[in-house]
């Protein structure tokens, strides 16, 4: 009779430890899913910050990349065709147009010559009358 209830109470403690178990390991499932849907969001929130990062520097690339353009292609014109021809205020009216796309887009624009972005639209349509000495010197 002791047997059988030691027996008996063993048999509940078994139970209860087993009920216990799978407590904890719902409760694990639980936390392991929890984690796991931590790890997705914040995986998708960093995939989303590159991706909605990336136009805006993307923009600052193609506006540089434009304005660098221009810029090459008037001091081109002015070396080869001289200061007052055609084609060097094509390049000047082309790098007007680069500029101000930039500041319509962006709302700054690329210095060439100073190597640096400004927030202001304060560039000047005759920042490049230095080629003309240059011109006169060589012509």
């Amino acid at each position: 009779m002791l047997y059988g209830m030691l027996r008996m109470r063993f048999v509940l403690y078994l139970e209860r430890l087993k009920a216990s178990f799978r407590e904890e390991r719902v409760e694990m499932r639980n936390n392991f899913g929890n984690w796991k849907i931590a790890l997705g969001t914040t995986t998708l929130a960093a995939g989303l910050t590159l991706f909605l990062g990336a136009p805006g520097a993307k923009a600052d690339d193609e506006c540089q990349e434009r304005i660098v353009k221009a810029d090459h292609r008037l001091h081109e014109a002015i070396r080869r065709h001289g200061y007052e021809s055609k084609q060097a205020e094509r390049g000047r009216e082309e790098l007007r147009e680069a500029r101000h796309y930039c500041w319509e887009h962006s709302h700054k624009w690329w210095d060439v010559e100073g190597g640096r972005w400004h927030s202001d639209r304060d560039w000047d349509d005759h920042d490049h009358d230095h080629d003309r000495d240059h011109d006169r010197d060589h012509h």
